[in-house]
């Protein structure tokens, strides 16, 4: 699954998540309010950078800058142990008020589900079954990535659902006018349509 897959659908089960919980006892009852109800829980920025996180780091590291040794793309932080660490530095964090990096474990650990790491249980489990990785044929790698997309529905269906999610996404936030203001600060606030941001902070 390549980017707009893994963060589009990452943010798209989250808030579905989220709004079926809603923030109070009734679940949210629109898209928007899902995301609010998201943004209550987690920085969803941290979130997207989370479900791309393993990919940033690993594509680069194992196909290139130690390609001659690992030859594979998803190698350390496609692991259980490294978002089990992240998992336990984020709790650890949150009770001292700092959320962002629960929200990048969550990305972390979604980036595996949806890479069905369980199929590899060499690399999910490392180091357990071994210190290496599952070596692959890393030549013509970008080449195969981009015919992938145009010819396997595995590859491009992801990628299309995603970019959609990503699309709305921006889309919300841009007709609430909050897309500098999320940036900025990660939230997103239900009466942002009516009074001015910093109103809205205020009667949090």
């Amino acid at each position: 699954m390549l980017a707009f897959g893994h963060a589009g659908l990452t943010l798209g089960a989250a808030a579905l998540t989220a709004g079926s919980l809603g923030q109070g006892r009734l679940p949210a009852r629109s898209g928007y309010g899902w995301l609010v109800s998201l943004s209550a829980r987690l920085d969803i920025r941290w979130l997207l950078v989370g479900s791309l996180l393993p990919d940033i780091i690993d594509k680069p590291l194992g196909l290139w800058l130690l390609g001659d040794t690992l030859a594979s793309g998803r190698v350390y932080c496609h692991t259980l142990l490294f978002a089990g660490l992240l998992t336990l530095g984020g709790w650890y964090l949150s009770r001292r008020g700092q959320r962002w990096l629960r929200a990048l474990s969550f990305g972390v650990l979604a980036h595996l589900v949806l890479d069905q790491m369980w199929l590899s249980p060499q690399t999910l489990f490392w180091p357990l079954l071994g210190t290496s990785f599952p070596p692959i044929d890393v030549s013509g790698w970008f080449e195969g990535i981009l015919g992938a997309l145009f010819s396997r529905p595995d590859v491009f269906i992801p990628e299309i659902l995603g970019a959609g999610v990503l699309i709305w996404f921006l889309w919300q936030l841009a007709r609430r006018h909050q897309l500098k203001d999320f940036l900025r600060h990660g939230r997103l606030y239900p009466i942002a349509s009516v009074l001015p941001i910093e109103t809205a902070r205020a009667l949090e």
